[in-house]
């Protein structure tokens, strides 16, 4: 499934360490940013720094395509996060972030993510 910006969808994503993220990105990063979480689907990758959430689609059968997606915290107007529960089978959590533009990401977090780290650092920059 593509990540990007444009319509409502569920990402499934698994924890990716940092070295992994696509140079690209490291390219994209603005003057005291840094890449602070990342994580991957089959092929794409979801990547949040300290300013905001870079979504790169690779496109295409051979994925020599790439399409990027920025969206910066500001644009945040409010999120929910859902835990995993006590002594759950499968360590699950989601994430849902309404931005400005009326986007809704949802977003499935697969195996072990502190949701709740990433969770306080969207909030830092939103109520800054």
């Amino acid at each position: 499934m593509a990540i990007n910006f444009n319509d409502e969808s569920v990402f499934n994503l698994k924890p990716i360490e940092l070295a992994s993220v696509r140079d690209e990105v490291q390219a994209m990063l603005i003057d005291g940013e840094q890449a602070i979480y990342a994580f991957k689907t089959v092929r794409d990758q979801l990547v949040f720094t300290n300013k905001r959430i870079i979504a790169i689609d690779l496109q295409g059968v051979t994925g020599k395509r790439k399409s990027f997606a920025s969206m910066p915290y500001s644009k945040v107007q409010y999120f929910t996060i859902q835990t995993v529960g006590f002594m759950e089978i499968f360590p699950d959590s989601e994430m849902e972030i309404w931005f400005s533009n009326g986007f809704v990401a949802k977003f499935e977090f697969k195996g072990k993510t502190d949701i709740a780290q990433i969770g306080r650092m969207i909030s830092q920059y939103v109520l800054e």
